[in-house]
């Protein structure tokens, strides 16, 4: 696995959510959780732990991309 892949992704940018919500920042947790939920779904860009082929680089741009 190149060194700009994570393992998971996901959950570290979903652990980043829930830190959000505990500071009350409700609306910034929504928008990124909305953004990578969208990506998700899109499927055009999914790292390993997803079962897709595309970096972690290439999976937070497409994040970036629908916030």
């Amino acid at each position: 696995m190149p060194p700009e892949n994570l393992a998971n992704p996901t959950a570290l940018l979903l652990s980043s959510v829930s830190m959000l919500r505990h500071l009350e920042l409700h609306d910034k947790a929504d928008r990124i959780q909305d953004a990578i939920l969208k990506t998700i779904a899109e499927g055009k860009y999914r790292t390993g732990d997803l079962g897709g082929t595309a970096s972690t680089t290439e999976f937070t741009n497409a994040i970036c991309d629908h916030l």
